[in-house]
């Protein structure tokens, strides 16, 4: 188990998805501050959002290499989301915190979307020089179809396994995991401990345009991380404080995803 802290800032956090290249700089800024006033190590893994998901929908990057038509769409999209990690690197760069960002689209291998190569040593040596590893959600060459999405989601199960980090943070744009969409059905209840047994009652919608998966999917993918950290959890990021909180181990609202592995 190592001493770190395994962060996911969702793209829906850090952009407005109903956007295009919306980038939220104030709200990075302060989970940056966050972050930073912890005094923890962090790894951190941040999401597309309005800067990869349209155009990769657009050009049906997430299923493979069809047509060269899609070739410009490729590169528009790669080009995008090192745009926003670039943002987000100088935000936390502003806020104190040195950063080494690791784009997958030049490091990690896919084979038949499944995320199956990640150098893991560039993380940890970034980690010992002092730096911040940072990397994202980004297209990535498949070995089977060409190309394909390597998500947010898959990079924090890679690494999560590889590192079996103390806590595991995803930070979302609603107070946790929910019975159905908060942001729709006055409804949804908070799920406050989420386990297999949970994925039975959820309905598979999306409410973005999303082609990393449903939410479904990613309970699915946070259920298997839970294997490898001691705390697993999905929080608030628009709450101001939640995430140092959350980082310093202090109970906060939200849903602790929990194996039974």
């Amino acid at each position: 188990m190592m001493n770190m802290i395994l962060v996911k800032l969702g793209g829906s956090v850090i952009t407005d998805k109903t956007g295009l290249k919306a980038f939220r700089e104030d709200q990075t800024k302060r989970l940056a501050l966050e972050i930073s006033r912890s005094g923890k190590e962090v790894f951190l893994i941040h999401g597309a959002g309005s800067f990869g998901h349209v155009l990769a929908h657009r050009h049906s990057l997430q299923n493979g290499f069809k047509s060269k038509d899609q070739v410009q769409g490729l590169a528009r999209v790669m080009s995008d989301v090192r745009e926003l990690n670039q943002k987000v690197v100088e935000t936390f760069e502003r806020s104190g915190i040195p950063c080494a960002s690791i784009p997958p689209s030049a490091v990690a291998e896919l084979d038949e979307g499944i995320l199956v190569h990640l150098p893991t040593h560039l993380f940890m040596a970034y980690s010992e020089l002092g730096l911040m590893p940072v990397t994202f959600g980004d297209v990535c060459l498949d070995r089977t179809r060409g190309f394909g999405i390597c998500s947010g989601d898959q990079l924090m199960e890679w690494l999560a396994r590889e590192f079996r980090p103390e806590r595991v943070i995803f930070c979302a744009d609603v107070d946790g995991i929910f019975t159905s969409d908060p942001n729709v059905d006055p409804k949804a209840e908070i799920i406050h401990e989420v386990d297999e047994r949970t994925l039975e009652g959820l309905p598979r919608t999306k409410r973005y345009l999303d082609v990393t998966g449903s939410i479904y999917g990613k309970i699915e993918s946070m259920l298997r991380i839970s294997s490898h950290s001691m705390d697993c959890m999905v929080i608030n990021g628009q709450v101001g404080g939640r995430l140092e909180s959350a980082l310093g181990g202090e109970e906060v609202i939200g849903s602790r995803v929990i194996s039974s592995g």
